[in-house]
C-alpha cells in the first residue's frame, strides 16, 4: 500500500491548488478521489462517504455510522459518522453543514442534492486531475500490474491450443488463465492482494464475435483459421494496467497477417507519438491514421486508449476532441482494433507511460511475440 507520506502529499497539492481556484474547502465524494488522498478502499453503496479537505490542516472522513472502525485504516484521524441513509437530513447536506466551507467545492454531486447545498458551493475537477499525473510510487503499481496483465497472455498463448484442441470453449481458455495469474500474484503480492484493488480481470472472444469490441466470452469453440482475441486487465493495490493481444488458430489465412501487422504499426505510432507537449488527439489521429493507411479505416470502431490508475477508464483520453497536454508520468493504455463484423476482430494492447522522451512500455508481451510468433499452432 502506499505510504501515509503520499497521501499527505497528494493533500497538500489538493490544498495548493484549492488556494488558486479561491475554495476554502474541497469535499471528495467519488470513491476514486477519496481514495487518493486518504488511502481508505471502501465499498461504494448508496451511503455517501466523504473526504473534506480544508484549505489548511489534515482532512476529515465523514462515514456513514457502520464504516467508522473501517475508516481508521486510513490516515486520517478526523472521523465523522452519521447514522443512515436517507436520514432525515440527506449526508451530503449534513458534510457540508459540518464543515463550514464558504466557498465549498465538490468534484461529484446528484443534481437533485446539489440544487439544495445553497451558494458558494462549486463542482471542479481539481483532485481528478491531480491524479492524471502519477507519482513514481504509483507508477510501480501500474509496471507491476502490467507483469501480471502480460504473465495472463503468457498462459493463454502457452495452454490455448491443448484446450481447444480438447473441445474446451473461450470460458476454458479464462477458467485456467484468470486462477493461474491470481494464484501468481497471491503468492508474490501476498497481503496487497487481498486488499481491495489487486485483481486480475480478462475476456477471450473469437470469430465472427470478435469483431464485437466489447464481446463476452461464451461456451464456444475457438475454430481453426479464426482469430482468437485475449484481453486482461490487472490491478495492484487499485491501480490498473491492460495487456492484450490477438492470437492466430492453426494458421494464418487471407489477409489476417495483413491485420496483425496493421496492428503493430497502429501500436508503434501510438506509442512514437506519446510525446511531452503532444495532445491526447494527437497520439489518437497518429495511431490510427497508420491503420488507414493498411486500408483498415473503415474497419475503426473506437478511439486508440485511455487513462489508467486508480480507474481501469480514467481521464485524460487518447481520442478526438481532447487536447489536454502530455506530461512526464501520464499513464494510458494503447488499444489498436480492427472490427469487420460477420467475419473477423483484431485488437491489441499495451501499457504505455510518459516520459520526458521517448514513452516507456511496460506491457512486454507484444514486443516479446510479434505478429508471426502469434499463430497458435491446433
Amino acid at each position: 500500500m502506499l505510504s501515509e507520506t503520499f497521501y499527505r502529499r497528494k493533500t497538500e497539492q489538493a490544498q495548493a491548488q484549492m488556494e488558486t481556484e479561491g475554495l476554502d474547502g474541497l469535499l471528495l465524494l467519488a470513491p476514486s478521489n477519496v481514495i487518493y488522498l486518504s488511502g481508505f478502499w471502501h465499498i461504494e453503496s448508496e451511503r455517501p462517504l466523504g473526504l473534506f479537505v480544508p484549505a489548511h490542516g489534515d482532512p476529515a472522513l465523514f462515514v456513514p455510522l457502520l464504516e467508522q472502525e473501517n475508516a481508521t485504516a486510513s490516515w486520517a484521524t478526523d472521523i465523522r459518522t452519521y447514522f443512515e441513509y436517507p436520514g432525515e437530513e440527506h449526508p451530503t447536506l449534513w458534510m457540508r453543514r459540518v464543515c463550514g466551507a464558504r466557498r465549498l467545492g465538490i468534484d461529484r454531486i446528484d443534481q437533485a442534492v446539489f440544487a439544495r447545498l445553497g451558494s458558494g458551493v462549486t463542482v471542479t475537477p481539481l483532485v481528478e486531475r491531480l491524479r492524471w499525473v502519477k507519482e513514481a510510487e504509483e507508477i510501480a503499481l501500474i509496471e507491476q500490474a502490467a507483469r501480471y496483465a502480460d504473465f495472463c497472455l503468457e498462459q493463454v498463448r502457452d495452454h490455448a491450443p491443448g484446450i481447444i484442441r480438447g473441445g474446451g470453449t473461450e470460458l476454458d481458455i479464462l477458467a485456467q488463465c484468470l486462477p493461474a495469474t491470481a494464484a501468481k500474484m497471491r503468492a508474490e503480492v501476498g497481503e496487497l492482494f487481498q486488499l481491495r484493488g489487486g485483481a486480475v480481470v480478462g475476456t477471450v472472444h473469437s470469430g465472427p464475435r470478435a469483431a464485437l469490441p466489447h464481446g463476452s466470452p461464451m461456451r464456444k469453440q475457438p475454430q481453426r483459421g479464426e482469430t482468437l482475441i485475449a484481453g486482461i486487465g490487472a490491478s495492484v493495490s487499485g491501480y490498473h494496467a491492460e495487456s492484450g493481444a490477438t492470437f492466430l488458430l492453426g494458421e494464418a489465412m487471407g489477409d489476417q497477417m495483413h491485420c496483425l501487422e496493421a496492428a503493430a504499426a497502429c501500436n508503434d505510432a501510438g506509442v512514437a507519438a506519446l510525446r511531452a507537449g503532444n495532445t491526447c488527439a494527437m497520439v489518437n489521429e497518429a495511431a490510427l491514421g497508420a491503420l488507414r493507411s493498411y486500408g483498415l479505416g473503415d474497419a475503426i470502431r473506437h478511439r486508440i486508449g485511455h487513462g489508467m490508475g486508480l480507474q481501469g477508464h480514467e481521464g485524460p483520453w487518447l481520442a478526438p476532441g481532447d487536447e489536454t497536454i502530455l506530461a512526464p508520468d501520464m499513464v494510458f493504455s494503447n488499444e489498436p482494433g480492427i472490427y469487420r463484423p460477420g467475419t473477423d476482430g483484431y485488437r491489441t494492447i499495451n501499457t504505455m507511460i510518459v516520459t520526458e522522451g521517448e514513452a516507456r512500455v511496460p506491457s512486454r508481451f507484444l514486443a516479446e511475440n510479434p505478429p508471426e510468433k502469434r499463430v497458435l499452432a491446433l
